[in-house]
């Protein structure tokens, strides 16, 4: 395949990962003319429109859609072996793209990534949030990062946190003033922080106890996207918040915020790295697979 061939391609799957055009030729070192101009020349040869353009958006169209099914798997391939010949020397290089949910960062950034680049110099590591799961080999991605319940059953999986928990907190002055709520039906007349999914619903509570599972439908206060967010809200006494435990533990210590029906909050499997086992494993994710295992959840 002709090299400017190739780049087109590239562009079209950084397009996707990106979602712009200009954050897509920042990615490949490209002006946004460049970019713009590899999908228009590759648009006239296929006589196909692969993206709808406005001044604010761009997506797919039906025929794109299947187009990068097509592609990502078929450029994995020719990247991955680039990575394999170049894969004999002792120092693994290259970029290393994850695809991750939104807000899971705190819980392995500073623990596997710092030090996996600390180690590794010549490894570049790109970390892409998206709260819904997709297919990581057809957009592009050498891994991907989701709690272990939802990891595909053909990949393989490696635990990168220990189990996870979820709990109910407020501050002691909210509860000073509205009282604490005493089963997990008593929740709905309090005030929540809470957050939005990308489609729009606001995420129920999830409790557990003894073989009893509830959720909480909660009307919202506030409703905040980041987590960091939401904890500086209910510090600040505005209601009560569903917070990863792990991220608390300072906050719960100190008793500057109070947990919440704690017998109903339930530990539950938690994240993984995961990525496909049928194909080549480039250098630079197998020392990320290292540096992970030695330093255990």
């Amino acid at each position: 395949m002709h090299r400017s061939r190739l780049v087109e391609l590239e562009v079209v799957m950084a397009v996707v990962r990106r979602g712009s055009f200009r954050a897509a030729a920042e990615e490949l070192g490209i002006s946004t003319t460049a970019a713009s101009s590899a999908i228009a020349g590759l648009e006239s040869r296929l006589q196909a429109r692969l993206f709808n353009r406005t001044t604010r958006s761009v997506a797919l169209t039906e025929a794109g859609k299947n187009f990068v099914e097509r592609i990502g798997p078929a450029l994995m391939e020719i990247r991955r072996a680039t990575e394999e010949v170049n894969s004999s020397s002792a120092e693994p290089t290259g970029i290393l793209r994850i695809n991750a949910p939104p807000e899971s960062g705190p819980l392995f950034f500073e623990r596997i990534v710092i030090p996996y680049l600390q180690c590794y110099p010549q490894m570049r590591v790109e970390i892409a949030e998206q709260a819904r799961l997709i297919d990581i080999v057809a957009e592009g991605f050498d891994a991907g990062i989701r709690l272990a319940e939802s990891v595909p059953q053909d990949m393989i999986s490696v635990p990168l946190t220990s189990d996870l928990r979820q709990i109910a907190v407020a501050s002691p002055d909210y509860l000073a003033k509205y009282g604490t709520p005493k089963t997990p039906e008593a929740l709905k007349q309090h005030q929540g922080i809470c957050m939005r999914f990308s489609n729009g619903s606001i995420y129920r509570w999830e409790l557990e106890r003894r073989g009893e599972y509830y959720e909480v439908d909660i009307i919202p206060r506030l409703v905040l996207p980041s987590m960091q967010a939401r904890l500086e809200a209910v510090r600040a006494g505005l209601g009560i918040a569903f917070i990863n435990e792990s991220q608390i533990k300072d906050d719960l210590a100190s008793g500057c915020l109070i947990p919440i029906l704690a017998d109903w909050c339930q530990a539950f499997k938690g994240l993984c790295l995961y990525y496909p086992g049928h194909r080549y494993v480039p250098a630079g994710l197998k020392a990320l697979v290292a540096t992970i295992r030695a330093r255990k959840p």
